[in-house]
């Protein structure tokens, strides 16, 4: 099909909007099925893994596609929690319009404003829909005003409920100037004459309608001056243009579940979203870009999934050039050649084999050997990458417990292949903490990829607390001595160290009492910083053991004399010591210089740090004072608090140590109407009292 006829939109909102709701009705309307599935019976198209089913809610992207009049329509729709944003955020990389779905009852929840601000940041053009506009406690006019409150003055309605609530079956339309009237079943509407009472409300925002298409073209504004209207065609044009500038987003009403008013919102879709032809061309990494246009064929995965009996199932949009089944392409990433066998569209699970897709099209295709999400595929002599999706930084972390002694390497495997498919989940083996640690979005993610494994793979495991990455430092300088003597037939060991170590600061002065020879400042792998001087007088130790001194300072620094932790900004000093001219070797001295330096460490009054990260969170003011006094309660300080929006914005940090199971506490203590997010900050002096437990706690884990 050809690319101007094709719309591609997702389907956005928070849990319990309606999104999957609505798009089964448009799938019904479309005529793409027989009969509506029900969430509660587990028989939607979108929700159909096993997980989704139990939880009765959205976990996964899910592709469909409709025809609607001379259209196709694909149609992604999205889970609403935001522990799963990385499926939104894959979704709007590859469509070309959104459709916000709120809930009439609740209107613009946390979850869909976190949406909009990815919305915003692709420059995706995008509508909304008032879903459950027949429920008992609807208020469209409050949901509308939230609406534009939070979205723009752009945000204008161009459909208003006659009758909300549980008697809901009119809709006014002012676009069309036109009413629909629904039966009990919905479907279908009954198109009738706008009462005279309601003739001037949508006549006004009629009116309103026009001025935005005429703002966007200069030939329909001289039009519209000359004759004070336009036509049906023109208005189309120009809200067309508008839409696609991100210049009007507008608003329908609908009732998901009666099937009242997605016919219209399809023929809207038809009429004047925009196609992959109407987009700006595709961003390139280098800087460049790839037009719609151009003949030569390159896709997209934007999502990758293992399905069981089918195995790892690939999404992609053709971005240029058209894509036949038995097409090979080459990865940009690894220059690996990949076949397309078979490729399908999809409505869920039911995929239907086709032999093209054309550029602008979203398809499937299964067996690829060795593509993963956010690579490039381009057909032979071109070589281009489509830039990256961006998924958002963890948010929470925790380490892993396997139930079995052996079966770790099965389980790194699993978790490894679950983080291919969802880039939000990060695998880290950390040989400092001796854990495995999982960073994923929040509890329920977390608890996700824990059912998968375990229905999956047949592989039990639990979490536990993850440990803390702290860094070791001192307060003071302090001399010492350590002398390394060893005989035991045969040549022996011997080497005599003398060091003073100091804390290190950039800029500091050179000792005064000690003669500099050399200096060397090294940037530790760990982050922080070693100042090493060699202050030799008289060949009392031989330069050439230098090295060897510094290794051995360094394999202690590595493993610190206080918690095992990494030792950080210290200066050391070697400035006297003795050697043997037969017993003294690189690693008599090694061993003099790690057992001096962990003396003198033990009398530089040492002390823990632990890193510190940047935390916002936004929330609304009745749950402030409670999410205040949680966080004094973790040792946080306050930065600041500002408005954002209708927002509260409190700035803090603190420490990760407190941070564990966060995003669970702050969803309960609001409702789960906050949202926050984390970097990290720096490294900062642990308190006495904590300091004496963690030390305490690591003295009792090696005993």
């Amino acid at each position: 099909m050809d690319g101007s006829k094709i719309r591609n939109t997702v389907l956005l909102g928070h849990s319990g909007s309606g999104k999957t709701t609505f798009c089964e009705t448009m799938l019904f309307e479309a005529g793409a099925l027989n009969r509506r599935g029900k969430i509660e019976d587990g028989s939607t198209t979108s929700d159909y893994t096993n997980i989704e089913k139990e939880r009765g809610n959205s976990i996964f992207s899910s592709l469909m596609h409709v025809k609607w009049k001379d259209s196709k329509i694909n149609i992604i729709d999205t889970p609403g929690s935001d522990d799963f944003i990385g499926e939104v955020v894959s979704s709007l990389k590859v469509a070309d319009t959104g459709i916000v779905i709120l809930n009439a009852t609740q209107g613009v929840e946390v979850g869909t404003e976190i949406m909009w601000e990815h919305i915003k940041h692709n420059n995706t053009p995008a509508l909304i829909v008032i879903n459950q506009i027949d429920h008992e406690k609807a208020n469209y006019q409050n949901t509308l005003d939230q609406a534009r409150g939070r979205f723009g003055n752009n945000v204008v309605a161009i459909q208003y409920p006659l009758n909300q609530g549980s008697g809901f079956d009119t809709i006014v339309d002012a676009l069309r100037m036109t009413m629909y009237t629904f039966g009990p079943d919905g479907g279908k509407p009954e198109k009738v004459p706008i009462p005279d009472d309601q003739i001037g409300r949508a006549q006004e925002i009629h009116n309103q309608l026009v001025e935005i298409a005429a703002e966007n073209d200069e030939g329909l504004m001289e039009k519209f001056f000359d004759a004070g209207s336009l036509t049906e065609e023109e208005l189309t044009s120009g809200l067309r243009i508008a839409l696609a500038n991100g210049d009007f987003h507008p608003v329908f009403v609908c009732s998901a579940s009666q099937n009242m008013g997605s016919g219209r919102i399809m023929g809207f879709i038809n009429d004047i979203a925009p196609s992959p032809a109407d987009r700006e061309a595709a961003a390139l990494a280098d800087g460049g870009e790839l037009a719609l246009t151009d003949n030569n064929a390159s896709i997209f995965i934007y999502k990758t999934l293992s399905e069981p009996q089918v195995g790892k199932v690939s999404y992609f949009k053709v971005y240029s050039g058209a894509l036949k089944a038995g097409d090979e392409l080459t990865n940009a990433s690894n220059r690996n050649a990949e076949r397309f066998n078979q490729i399908y569209v999809s409505n869920g699970k039911n995929r239907e084999q086709v032999d093209m897709l054309q550029a602008g099209d979203i398809g499937v295709t299964v067996k690829l050997k060795s593509a993963a999400t956010n690579d490039t595929l381009n057909v032979k002599g071109t070589d281009r990458k489509i830039r990256a999706i961006q998924f958002p930084d963890p948010r929470m972390r925790t380490a892993i417990v396997p139930a079995g002694k052996g079966d770790m390497e099965k389980l790194m495997k699993s978790l490894l292949s679950i983080s291919e498919e969802d880039p939000t989940l990060l695998v880290e083996q950390s040989p400092t903490l001796k854990q495995t640690i999982l960073h994923g979005q929040g509890q329920l993610h977390l608890d996700l990829i824990k059912y998968r494994v375990e229905k999956v793979n047949n592989l039990e495991f639990g979490y536990e607390k993850p440990k803390i990455e702290y860094r070791e430092t001192i307060t003071k300088s302090a001399n010492t001595s350590y002398r390394h003597k060893k005989q035991s037939g045969g040549s022996g060991q011997f080497a005599e160290v003398h060091m003073r170590i100091e804390p290190y600061y950039e800029g500091m002065p050179d000792p005064a009492d000690l003669t500099v020879r050399n200096t060397e400042v090294e940037e530790l792998p760990w982050g922080g910083t070693l100042s090493f001087y060699w202050c030799i007088v008289g060949g009392s130790i031989d330069s050439k053991y230098s090295n060897a001194i510094k290794k051995g300072i360094m394999q202690k620094m590595e493993d610190g004399p206080l918690t095992g932790s990494c030792c950080q900004n210290i200066r050391v000093c070697i400035y006297d010591g003795k050697m043997h001219s037969v017993d003294s070797n690189d690693m008599a001295f090694m061993l003099a210089a790690s057992n001096a330096f962990k003396t003198a460490f033990g009398e530089s009054r040492p002390k823990l740090l632990e890193p510190i990260y940047d935390v916002e969170i936004l929330c609304s003011d009745d749950v402030m004072g409670e999410i205040m006094g949680d966080l004094q309660g973790r040792r946080a300080i306050i930065m600041g608090m500002d408005a954002e929006g209708h927002y509260q914005k409190i700035m803090a940090k603190v420490p990760l140590s407190e941070m564990y199971k966060y995003s669970s506490t702050l969803r309960s203590l609001s409702q789960g109407r906050a949202k926050f997010k984390r970097s990290f900050a720096d490294y900062a002096e642990v308190p006495p009292d904590v300091q004496a437990k963690v030390v305490s706690a690591m003295e009792e884990a090696v005993a």
